[in-house]
């Protein structure tokens, strides 16, 4: 058994680091163009929503817990042992998750979560080992 909690990052694809540098170009041209209040608007935007899910995680807990953390807008708690299966996709719906190689996380009876941790196996493994009977099945 861990004994603590183990964080596994989101991946994070180019698409964020694309929007991000997008709004950076944005602000440095506001300023060049003395258009200071647009500018100080798209910072703050940029330091309170986007830069906090650049920190999206998912950690197994020693309570056999599943936290997903993004940004401000999602805090789950799931129960290892309510989770059925877990599927790969490429879903474009909006969620806790930075780039567009993700898993799709059934648990209860009709809910889900779609994620998308770096290293994926070993993710797989350290649920699997507390709850044996997650389903997984690999491609979308």
């Amino acid at each position: 058994m861990t004994t603590g909690d183990k964080v596994y990052p989101s991946k994070k694809g180019f698409l964020i680091y694309m929007v991000i540098g997008l709004m950076l170009i944005m602000e440095v041209s506001y300023i060049f163009n003395g258009l200071y209040l647009p500018a100080l608007l798209l910072i703050t935007l940029t330091a309170v929503i986007f830069l906090p899910l650049l920190n999206t995680r998912y950690t197994i807990t020693v309570d056999n817990t599943l936290k997903v953390k993004c940004g401000f807008f999602v805090n789950l708690t799931i129960p290892i042992e309510s989770i059925r299966k877990i599927t790969s996709t490429k879903t474009i719906l909006s969620a806790p998750a930075l780039s567009f190689d993700r898993y799709e996380i059934f648990y209860n009876k009709f809910d889900s979560v779609v994620i998308s941790p770096v290293n994926k196996k070993e993710f797989i493994a350290d649920l699997q080992n507390i709850n044996p009977a997650i389903g997984y099945i690999h491609g979308a």
